[in-house]
């Protein structure tokens, strides 16, 4: 195949929080590389799945769910979303199909993209939950988010059952430019081992964890260790914002922190696969939502 042949190049899942945008990207790419759950802000930063094709890359970024920001970890998210759009070369608004109009999160998020001077796909997700009958009006509703900016192409998507992504895959496969592949054939994201381990101790956090605790919550791993017998050592921190979530998160006796450790440690091993003791500690950093400094040095700094 010559050069000239091959396709590649990166496409943006961009919506409102939500609607199943890294649960797509991790059904597109083949395995887990995004962290997923019901809790808004989920996804902090911008993500690359790679996905391998006989005759194309497609390089996916997932991005934060756009929202009118709230502090600096919001604005930060935004800053994400936004320069993935910038840097791609295909746009995909994500919606949820499963709501039968679109709302002003939709709304907000198609504003984003008509801004975009590349093409743009309107990407109805979630159709497994949506009576048959009833999806061609679902369709002409979220297709009138394009108005501003007409969408090239309209696909239906689940990235439960896998229904429609062939399709999605071929009509962002044919609108990417020639080129060279930018990530080797074993390469399936960007995210450094040890920061998709932090963020699969945030999933755990997320899943178990009530109220506004999970918003609070941010991971770092601070120790990385291969051991003799083959164990891999990692310890990793635990921040929240106040004394009183720190006692949430460990819990009566430590049992919530030994919870989310366990259902972490089988993640990590599964994504590794190798055999993983992990350490887990709960520190306050007070405002660190608010705090450019505190951002940065989580690696929420928002440039992606």
């Amino acid at each position: 195949m010559t050069e000239s042949a091959f396709r590649s190049g990166f496409a943006a899942l961009l919506g409102r929080p939500n609607v199943g945008k890294s649960s797509l990207l991790n059904r597109l790419v083949g395995e887990k590389v995004a962290i997923a759950s019901p809790v808004v802000q989920t996804t902090r930063r911008r993500i690359a799945g790679v996905l391998h094709l006989p005759d194309a890359q497609v390089v996916w970024l997932d991005t934060p769910g756009l929202l009118k920001p709230r502090d600096a970890l919001g604005e930060a998210m935004l800053r994400a979303a936004r320069s993935a759009l910038e840097g791609a070369d295909l746009a995909c608004l994500v919606v949820d199909a499963s709501a039968p109009q679109p709302g002003e999160g939709d709304r907000r998020a198609a504003s984003h993209l008509a801004r975009a001077r590349v093409p743009r796909l309107l990407v109805l997700n979630k159709v497994d939950l949506v009576p048959a009958d009833e999806l061609p009006a679902r369709a002409r509703a979220y297709l009138a988010l394009g108005v501003e900016a007409p969408f090239a192409a309209v696909l239906a998507t689940s990235a439960v059952t896998g229904e429609g992504l062939a399709e999605l895959v071929d009509a962002v496969r044919r609108r990417l430019p020639p080129g060279p592949a930018y990530f080797p054939p074993d390469v399936r994201t960007d995210q450094p081992e040890h920061v998709l381990a932090a963020e699969l101790v945030r999933e755990q956090a997320l899943h178990l964890l009530r109220d506004e605790v999970p918003h609070a919550v941010a991971v770092a791993v601070e120790a990385w260790e291969p051991r003799p017998n083959g164990m891999l050592y990692i310890g990793a921190t635990v921040y929240v914002e106040r004394e009183s979530q720190k006692g949430i998160v460990i819990g009566r006796g430590g049992q919530m922190l030994r919870a989310i450790g366990a259902a972490a440690r089988a993640e990590i091993e599964r994504r590794l696969g190798t055999p993983v003791y992990l350490d887990l500690w709960v520190k306050v950093k007070e405002g660190w939502r608010d705090r450019p400094g505190s951002l940065a040095a989580l690696g929420l700094g928002g440039d992606g």
